[in-house]
């Protein structure tokens, strides 16, 4: 049987924790940052756990993480 392959997106995407939590990256962070708050750019620095809703899916795409 040969070997399931990782989603090369996701692994750019996501990472797994050690307790198996996994994190993403926070969303509107790239470009037209001169309209946004301070407070704003900066309670989108640093990672979030993915929704629970979403933990399946994500995991199907990284099957050895």
């Amino acid at each position: 049987m040969p070997k399931m392959k990782t989603k090369s997106g996701a692994k750019k995407r996501f990472k797994v924790g050690s307790s198996g939590r996994i994190k993403r990256g926070q969303a509107f962070k790239s470009h037209i940052l001169t309209k946004k708050t301070t407070k704003s750019k900066r309670q989108l620095r640093g990672m979030v756990a993915v929704h629970g809703s979403d933990k399946a899916m994500v995991r199907a795409m990284m099957p050895y993480a």
